[in-house]
């Protein structure tokens, strides 16, 4: 697998934002960021380019496991690194916290400790006060999951625990479909008085070929545009697997190189008919969104999902782990009995400095965006 940081090259980043505007996206996701790195030419460009960034905090080294789930000092530092990085840039849209965590029902007993990283990174932003970035999570699509996972990360009495946006990587809309067929009108249907913004952070099925992107009318148009706030296309340049819109060349056959490399810079080529076939539905659609200043919303926390056995393993408003706190067999206990939450606060602090110039909001902000993604191993 690959571990790339593609917003270090400030060269390289015009190539691809100039070509991303072409396309029509305003938004790119990057998985795997250097903290230490200065990523400001790169950052300005796009910024210049109408283009907002989504950042994961975690890494293959710092996630949240299902399978032995914990939350440390470690894991939030590293968090902190790529905030105290970002923060600066007006153009940061928002943080993810974790990326498909939970992927399986027995799974779930992980979902308190997403919830744990998302309390202590956002009372690290406010406590620093620094603007006030949304923090959210990005789910794989598990219909067995769905809707308690989405609904839990919005639920309970304390909101400081809660992410800000819950988005889904949704591969449903493939080929020849329809909202009703698809699938989306039920994903729809969970998200209707969601309290929270909601979005597809990766969506583009690659089978049958060639992709065609018709979802998208669906996704910006009048059935989901008032629910959802837009996607994010996987993925930019093409790898193994398929999902490109943009090459960089041919896979490099010096000996030693593995068969799966692919070039991951140059000049960006558009993959035919692909790329046309999304910035066509792009140019097509007319989303609408609403201001940060018209933004009054009055909906409420849905109910935390009750336990169930091998569907969702959580029961209700759980006291959710403190920092360092491992998980074994008392927190299990804890977590599938139903303890209440301890309601404990987060850190004090400064809410939240006032918007960015480029006013950007996931409450209204219509997402029509490409992942910047450089791995090799979906």
């Amino acid at each position: 697998m690959t571990d790339h940081d593609p917003l270090l090259d400030g060269a390289q980043c015009a190539l691809d934002a100039s070509l991303m505007k072409t396309l029509g996206a305003n938004t790119i996701r990057v998985y795997h960021v250097d903290a230490t790195g200065d990523h400001s030419d790169c950052m300005h460009t796009f910024a210049d380019a109408g283009i907002y960034l989504f950042v994961d905090m975690d890494t293959f080294d710092t996630q949240i496991e299902q399978d032995d789930p914990h939350w440390n000092q470690t894991q939030l530092s590293a968090f902190q690194q790529i905030m105290d990085e970002f923060h600066q840039y007006d153009n940061t849209a928002g943080f993810f916290v974790g990326n498909e965590v939970l992927t399986m029902a027995n799974g779930s007993v992980a979902a308190p400790f997403v919830k744990s990283a998302a309390r202590d990174t956002k009372a690290y932003r406010n406590s620093k006060g620094y603007r006030d970035i949304p923090i959210g999570y990005s789910a794989a699509d598990i219909a067995s999951l769905r809707p308690m996972l989405q609904n839990y990360l919005a639920c309970g009495t304390n909101s400081s625990e809660n992410v800000d946006f819950f988005s889904l990587n949704a591969y449903e809309w493939c080929g020849a479909s329809s909202y009703q067929l698809s699938g989306y009108s039920q994903l729809t249907a969970n998200a209707t008085n969601y309290p929270i913004p909601i979005f597809l952070s990766e969506t583009g099925c690659n089978v049958p070929e060639p992709r065609t992107f018709e979802d998208q009318s669906a996704i910006f148009g009048p059935e989901m545009n008032g629910i959802w706030s837009g996607a994010i296309i996987y993925e930019w340049i093409q790898e193994a697997n398929n999902y490109g819109l943009v090459s960089y060349g041919p896979a490099p056959s010096a000996s030693g190189v593995p068969a799966d490399s692919y070039t991951r810079s140059g000049t960006p080529t558009p993959i035919s008919p692909d790329f046309s076939n999304l910035s066509k539905q792009w140019s097509t659609l007319k989303p609408t969104g609403t201001s940060e200043h018209d933004y009054t919303p009055s909906l409420t926390p849905p109910p935390c999902p009750a336990y169930t056995s091998g569907v969702w393993e959580v029961n209700g408003d759980v006291a959710v782990p403190t920092l360092g706190e491992e998980f074994n067999a008392q927190v299990e206990s804890s977590i599938t009995a139903g303890n209440a939450a301890t309601g404990t606060a987060s850190a004090s602090g400064k809410t939240g400095a006032a918007s960015s110039p480029m006013d950007v909001k996931v409450t209204k902000f219509c997402l029509a965006g490409v992942v910047v993604a450089f791995f090799s191993w979906m």
